[in-house]
């Protein structure tokens, strides 16, 4: 099934995770969402979030177009953009492995401005373990999480 939706921006997170995290997921998304958090979804580093991590891990996101706030009535206060997540066929992590995944990118996200091998260490690994990790996959502990790929986080956690 597919889902074409303009709903209130207030409860687009809780659709989305609703959406994305069902047994039955849909093959397609195309929402109008308000357009900083569609910003935020299709972003790339070094602007990655865990909201695009979150997204991009079930889907590849795109802007289709933006709208100006006075093309609606009422008029909001913000900007939209229509915003289409065309879901991959096969997950590329198997549902098991999600909670140990996105325990792994929260980790990395919790400080923004702290680097990832210090962020890492409340996986409870010492800091000797997480630069073994990290050079394991070529990833330089002094990076920050906003500026790993989605493929660079799938890498940490299967070498975890």
């Amino acid at each position: 099934y597919k889902v074409v939706a303009n709903v209130p921006y207030y409860i687009t997170g809780a659709i989305l995770r609703h959406l994305l995290s069902a047994q039955h997921k849909p093959t397609s998304l195309v929402m109008t969402v308000q357009k900083e958090v569609a910003e935020r979804i299709t972003a790339v580093p070094p602007k990655m979030s865990l909201l695009a991590i979150s997204t991009q891990l079930y889907g590849q996101a795109e802007i289709i177009t933006t709208i100006k706030a006075g093309a609606f009535w009422p008029r909001p206060d913000v900007d939209s953009a229509v915003l289409r997540l065309a879901l991959y066929p096969e997950p590329l992590l198997p549902f098991a492995q999600e909670k140990k995944f996105f325990a792994l990118v929260r980790a990395g996200f919790s400080q923004k401005r702290k680097q990832l091998k210090n962020n890492l260490q409340q996986l409870g690994y010492n800091p000797a373990q997480i630069q073994e990790l990290l050079a394991a996959v070529n990833i330089d502990g002094r990076r920050r999480a906003e500026t790993l790929t989605l493929s660079e986080w799938l890498d940490l956690h299967n070498n975890l």
